[in-house]
């Protein structure tokens, strides 16, 4: 049901004025029968209407605009005021012939004339009775025709399916009224007050929302009863359309509402962002837009890119996965894709550099230039990865940053030690709280380039945990072949690093598993000589701490011989890092003194050295003398480097029993074992008296007790110490051993030879007796390391006893 006002007559469109002209009309029963009694004329003229159809008892407001419709309204308002009202079959003829008109139509009664300001003309006008053209009998000035009425069939008065319909076209009107935005409350007085059900039926056909062709339907059929039921068909209809309607604004407008409220929130945002000099959400997009552009990227880096940035835009700011889709943005833009810096291969340039950071490992340095030498030829990366393998403190992680500046890259270094989660190599899933990528990554941001020298420190510490296997992640990390699509679980794309020159660096090969092993180049990075350590303090550490301490070369000054004492008497280790802790005090004595105005020698003396770092406590590792019984002096290797060890055994009154301390491992015990059945099994040879097994007790004893020790290399030390002790007989004066036993006699060959002869040169042994298979160990030594010594390689366990034990009698020989 619409709210239709005013109807011109030209255009025949509803026209909507102010509730103060709404003419809601009240007819009874009584004003019904009246007009039902009136007299039709034979004759009436003819009023066009072009897009709605008067009902009988309606009361509608036409603006007139045709000269013909104001001619026809003017003698019409002088004469009878009564005319007939007919609708067009076309509404879009402008001036009409008599084909053009319907043939049924009202009898209407003009009520009032009112001239507009405008100057156009308002006529109101209220239906009588249906009537129907005979025949047009003028068609100028206007239409005139003779009529003939149609009288209404209404059916019986008790009939109730009348009664139904009437009821239920008057509530469904009442709810069309509530629920239509359109339609004035007022309207629904009007429906309650109305009695007569023919009326009731013409109101509200006139002023539902239907065609025109429809209405006129509607009052061509002469049968009340059909007329309702046709009535509240339509009526069914439009209240479906209506709700439906109020429906879908209903869900538009809470739409709306949220939107425009966000938008609110967003545009108060914006403006305190920019109040507080940040930009808006939409000028970081903008820049990240302007950031990718200048990027190297290929179409599938880019394609991705720009996927992610458009997601971002449709994202609210407020939710969380903003912030973490803008970091991974960031991530994205600041990574180095496709950057490389230019390579400097001055192979000459690299050994200069090289000399200067590092003194000594000259063969780390000549693998380190042929490395460098193929990649040169080759101008790839294809090659097998480093690992610098040996003790601490020999300079393995510096190597890597001298690698680094001979070749004009960027350096980089993560440590593994102690990683225990795959995630750190990886990186975490983008779903996860607090996501970043893995260290990998972060690394080649930092570093701002795809090629750097890329350090990893302590690979042999890797650990395993339920979070799972990192050496396993780094599987795919150090393979030539897999690491060009290098996965990042946070980039969610694969990233190159075939360009990056990777350098791994452990202290034990052992705990690597052997994937990780096999994908690296091993280059073992032994210890120090003592020569090596005094000029390493002489040319690095010295002038390092000087200047830490804000001192010059000037204010102190420690001689060859004060710096051998000092490696000598207060370090044991392969590497150098307790000689720079040991040198750091000296300086800091010396800056001690010039602060406090103290006198102090510039020139330290090994006084001074006592004074400052106390008595020599490193003393254990010197040889010592050979006149006791079965005390041998034996080489070993350790995670510092190589060290000496002595084994001591001793007879006591019993019944045989061998006993072995010193907190020994499985194996070394085993050595012991086969040590001393091989004498039993051997004594007529040995000159030794079988009867002495059953009647003393052998002990075999390793100082110092609190260090575990393992391992089958001291089996022809523990040899040399049992037969020394049942003959009874001198060892031979500064000699050391190294070398596994078998039952059958034979010496067999062991590992960390050049440890091991460090360790003897330190401890100023003369000889050393070796497996025969360990001489090609000792030809790879560079001589410097191993002059004054003489070696003894042998094949036999018979070999070892006719080189270390004399035949000269130990004091106090025991008589056995």
């Amino acid at each position: 049901m619409g709210n239709n006002k005013f109807l011109n007559i030209d255009s025949l469109s509803l026209q909507n004025i102010d509730d103060d002209a709404e003419l809601i009309p009240l007819m009874t029963p009584e004003d019904e029968e009246e007009i039902n009694n009136e007299a039709l004329p034979e004759t009436l003229p003819i009023l066009p209407l072009r897009n709605t159809v008067l009902f009988p008892g309606v009361v509608i407001p036409i603006t007139a605009g045709r000269d013909k419709s104001i001619k026809l309204i003017k003698d019409a308002s002088n004469g009878s005021k009564v005319i007939g009202v007919v609708s067009q079959k076309d509404e879009t003829v402008e001036d009409p012939s008599v084909s053009d008109l319907n043939t049924t139509g009202t009898v209407a009664k003009i009520l009032r004339v009112l001239k507009m300001p405008d100057g156009n003309t308002t006529v109101i006008i209220q239906g009588k009775k249906r009537f129907k053209i005979n025949e047009i009998t003028s068609e100028d000035p206007y239409f005139t025709a003779t009529i003939e009425g149609l009288p209404e069939l209404k059916p019986e008065n008790d009939s109730e399916e009348f009664d139904t319909i009437i009821d239920s076209i008057k509530e469904l009107a009442l709810q069309i009224i509530k629920e239509s935005p359109n339609i004035p409350t007022e309207a629904s007085f009007a429906i309650k007050n109305i009695e007569s059900s023919s009326f009731l039926i013409n109101f509200i056909s006139s002023n539902m929302n239907l065609e025109v062709n429809d209405k006129q339907k509607l009052l061509e059929n002469r049968n009340l009863k059909d007329r309702a039921m046709a009535t509240l068909k339509f009526m069914n209809l439009e209240f479906q359309k209506l709700a439906l309607k109020n429906d879908i604004q209903s869900k538009v407008r809470s739409d709306l509402d949220q939107q425009q409220r966000e938008y609110f929130l967003h545009q108060q945002m914006k403006t305190i962002q920019e109040e507080l000099g940040g930009g808006s959400y939409e000028e970081e997009v903008e820049q990240m837009r302007q950031k990718a552009k200048k990027k190297k990227w290929d179409k599938k880096i880019k394609a991705h890119f720009d996927k992610e940035l458009s997601k971002l835009q449709r994202m609210n700011p407020q939710v969380a996965e903003y912030s973490i889709q803008r970091n991974y943005l960031d991530l994205f833009l600041d990574l180095p894709w496709n950057k490389f810096s230019k390579d400097k291969f001055d192979l000459k340039r690299a050994q200069k550099i090289l000399d200067r950071d590092h003194y000594g490992l000259e063969d780390v340095k000549k693998r380190i230039i042929e490395y460098l030498a193929v990649l040169k030829l080759r101008n790839d990366m294809k090659s097998p990865i480093l690992c610098l393998y040996g003790p601490p403190g020999v300079g393995k992680t510096s190597l890597g940053k001298s690698v680094a500046e001979a070749l004009g890259r960027e350096y980089v270094r993560i440590s593994l030690g102690g990683l225990r989660d795959e995630a750190e190599i990886r990186g975490h899933r983008k779903t996860y709280i607090g996501a970043m990528p893995g260290r990998i990554i972060q690394s080649l941001k930092k570093a701002g380039t795809s090629n750097p020298v890329f350090i990893l420190d302590e690979i042999d510490k890797l650990s395993v945990s339920h979070s799972g296997d990192p050496s396993s992640a780094m599987l795919e990390v150090l393979d030539p072949e897999q690491n060009s699509e290098f996965y990042d679980n946070f980039l969610e794309m694969g990233y190159d690093l075939s360009k990056v020159m990777f350098i791994a660096t452990a202290n034990n090969l052992a705990p690597i598993q052997p994937a990780l092993r096999d994908r690296m180049e091993i280059i073992n990075v032994t210890g120090y000589t003592i020569e090596e350590k005094v000029e390493i303090g002489k040319r690095h550490l010295l002038p390092k701490q000087l200047k830490e301490h804000g001192m010059t070369k000037d204010n102190l000054k420690i001689s060859k011989k004060e710096l051998e004492k000092i490696v000598e008497g207060y370090t044991r280790e392969s590497g150098v890092r307790g000689l720079e802790k040991q040198i750091a005090k000296m300086v800091r004595f010396g800056a001690k003194s010039i602060a406090m105005e103290e006198e102090y020698n510039i020139k330290v003396t090994g006084e001074d050295i006592e004074k400052v770092l106390g008595p020599a406590r490193l003393e254990r590792d010197k040889y010592e003398n050979n006149d006791v019984a079965g005390v041998v002096t034996g080489l070993a290797w350790t995670s510092v480097g190589g060290d000496i060890l002595f084994i001591e055994s001793i007879l006591s009154k019993g019944k045989g029993s061998l006993s072995i301390t010193g907190n020994l491992g499985k194996v070394m015990k085993e050595s012991a074992t086969i040590a001393m059945e091989y004498i039993k099994s051997n004594a007529g040879s040995l000159g030794i008296n079988p009867d002495v097994f059953d009647k003393y007790n052998v002990h075999i004893h390793v100082p110092e007790g609190a260090t575990p020790k393992d391992g089958p290399s001291a089996g022809i030390t523990m040899l040399t110490s049992l037969v020394s002790l049942f003959a009874q007989k001198k060892v031979k004066k500064s000699l050391a051993m190294t070398g596994e036993i078998t039952l059958r006699g034979k010496v067999l060959p062991v590992g960390g030879i050049k440890e091991k002869i460090l360790a003897a040169k330190r401890a100023r042994i003369k000889e050393i007796v070796l497996c025969e298979e360990n001489r090609k160990d000792i030809e790879e030594i560079k001589d410097e390391y191993i002059k004054g010594l003489t070696f003894h390689y042998v094949k036999e366990m018979s070999e070892v006893i006719d080189i270390a034990v004399t035949n000269q009698k130990v004091k106090n020989a025991k008589k056995l």
